[in-house]
């Protein structure tokens, strides 16, 4: 149980900082230059820069943010799981509470590095959220959807949806700010691509001399199952065992270490896999 509330206060501590960077980044880079984010933060900010050029109002980014963000939290509630929606709407509000909140403190005026470094913060806070089971709302919503559903990495698919919104920028406000805004895109989307990797796969495939205690490892830390082939070795001519097993991309490090651990001998190969079809475990997100 202390566990338990330990593992659930560090989720959301990590998810505050994660919150508080994102706003530092809305507040400081795009805000700075004109910028926009992807998913639903780029669809609010580009809602909030419409109504302030065209009627004179100007709306605070939680107003349009969190409204906007309530049929996918729904969804995410029904079909996603329970804590990792509550998880992802305190993200959701704390992000255009702080973006709202936090001074620009007017670090460059360079859109470049404004498109570049907002990329990077932007796409570190959002894994830290997904690590820590929840997202920074909309458009990861739908994402994390597709990965649980179809057991695809969806994020060059939300990647391309964001193009979408940019290309509306760009024709109301201007190719410019649009066409940095799609780096800015394209740096967060590597980033959560490069720290979060669970709807990753990599196939192993083992050369052991203890195939049921490397199976053992394998089931125990991803519970996933493996297959074994028999089959001889042509420089020695000795019978050797091969396991092949699909895991995500997560676990591939513990995995390997306990394999090397139990048998130093052994001989992985690790394969990245672009699809899955069948039966795949997947970790609940409850």
């Amino acid at each position: 149980m202390t566990s338990r509330i330990l593992k659930e206060s560090r989720c959301i501590v990590c998810i505050i900082f994660a919150a508080a960077m994102y706003g530092f980044s809305i507040n400081n880079f795009l805000h700075n230059s004109g910028l926009l984010a992807g998913g639903f933060t780029g669809i609010s900010l580009l809602g909030q820069k419409v109504l302030l050029t065209f009627s004179g109002i100007d709306l605070p980014l939680s107003a349009i943010y969190i409204p906007l963000n309530a049929v996918p939290a729904l969804l995410s509630f029904k079909f996603i799981g329970k804590r990792f929606t509550i998880y992802s709407l305190i993200m959701i509000i704390l992000s255009s509470t702080f973006a709202d909140l936090i001074p620009n403190f007017n670090l460059t005026d360079d859109i470049f590095l404004c498109a570049v470094f907002g990329g990077i913060i932007n796409g570190t806070a959002i894994a830290i959220c997904l690590l820590n089971n929840a997202t920074s709302g909309g458009a990861d919503f739908i994402s994390i959807f597709i990965s649980e559903h179809y057991g695809k990495d969806a994020w060059n698919y939300i990647f391309a949806g964001n193009v979408v919104v940019l290309v509306c920028s760009g024709v109301i406000f201007g190719w410019r700010g649009a066409m940095y805004s799609i780096i800015l895109q394209f740096a967060s989307t590597m980033i959560i691509q490069m720290l979060y990797k669970r709807y990753q796969k990599q196939t192993l495939l083992i050369i052991t001399e203890k195939p049921q205690k490397v199976y053992e490892v394998i089931k125990e830390c991803t519970n996933h199952d493996g297959t074994l082939f028999r089959g001889k070795g042509l420089y020695k001519g000795k019978d050797r065992n091969m396991i092949y097993s699909v895991v995500s991309s997560d676990e591939i490090r513990r995995v390997v270490s306990r394999i090397k651990h139990i048998d130093p001998g052994a001989f992985i190969n690790i394969v990245k896999s672009e699809e899955v079809t069948g039966n795949f475990y997947r970790r609940p997100n409850n």
